[in-house]
């Protein structure tokens, strides 16, 4: 890959990071991402916010990010798919966690240092999205399970009609 390419590569991962983790000032100067609003959407928002967070972690596997930095990218986006999750708490985490922003700096100290790192092999690439995409899927059905949760809990002090 051209250095110029590969500029144009981190520097589209740099603003969809942004937009997803850090472009929503809040008063108190705290800052959340499109992603934590995405979140809120029950079952789809956090599936919506990991397959985003994915194109960063691909971007990383095309520019030959090594086997730890995909790993640590990987455990990122998962953990915060996973805890997302949950109501509200997950909301919570999302917003303070940042896995995109994260996962840039790694990417970043990796580019920066490239002969510390080993390109990853197409068998680790493909290792990457099952794991990614089993991730995912875990999430989703945990958020469906928990709106069940919460959906039967408010219907038990009604009358049957």
């Amino acid at each position: 890959m051209s250095p110029s390419s590969e500029q144009d590569a981190l520097a589209r991962v740099r603003s969809l990071a942004r937009s997803l983790d850090t472009s929503i000032a809040l008063p108190g100067g705290f800052r959340i991402g499109w992603e934590a609003v995405l979140g809120l959407i029950p079952g789809v928002g956090d599936a919506a916010g990991a397959v985003l967070s994915t194109y960063i972690v691909l971007q990383a596997v095309r520019l030959g990010a090594s086997r730890e930095v995909l790993v640590r990218m990987v455990g990122n986006v998962a953990l915060e798919a996973l805890v997302g999750a949950v109501p509200f708490l997950g909301d919570v985490f999302d917003a303070a966690f940042k896995a995109n922003v994260r996962n840039v700096r790694l990417l970043e100290a990796h580019l920066a240092a490239p002969d510390t790192t080993t390109r990853a092999s197409r068998a680790w690439v493909v290792g990457v999205v099952v794991v990614l995409l089993t991730l995912l899927s875990l999430a989703v059905v945990l958020a469906v399970l928990a709106v069940r949760a919460l959906l039967s809990v408010g219907g038990q002090g009604t009358l049957p009609s």
